[in-house]
């Protein structure tokens, strides 16, 4: 299994990123994926998820109304679109893949986990 990410960068508070995943070495459609974050001296926190076929999505209450995630299975990626960012967006973010069957927002229910990619909300 392998997760690349990429997307981040520095951002205004207000301004938009859009991160995208790419998947490799399983059957992307068959499952959940997800997109945690860690900032500096705090715990990893996951903040959107997006079942099998896209059609039911999970948000953290900090990102809900502000970031979207989708998929695209027939080109094994991911995404998260970021709006109206603020400076506690800052942190390193993760795409995640599920275990079988799992979905939601539970650090848990996922097993692989990519490099991450910085974002950087600052004027």
């Amino acid at each position: 299994v392998q997760l690349v990410e990429s997307g981040g960068g520095l951002a205004q508070p207000g301004g938009s990123l859009r991160l995208s995943c790419a998947a490799s070495g399983f059957t992307f459609r068959d499952y959940a994926v997800g997109w945690a974050r860690q900032a500096p001296g705090e715990e990893r926190e996951f903040v959107a998820a997006i079942a099998w076929r896209g059609g039911n999505t999970y948000y953290s209450d900090s990102v809900k109304g502000r970031f979207t995630i989708s998929r695209d299975n027939a080109k094994n990626t991911l995404f998260l679109q970021m709006n109206s960012l603020k400076p506690e967006d800052t942190a390193l973010y993760y795409c995640a893949k599920a275990k079988p069957l799992r979905l939601g927002l539970r650090m848990n229910d996922y097993d692989y986990w990519g490099q991450g990619t910085q974002v950087t909300v600052s004027s």
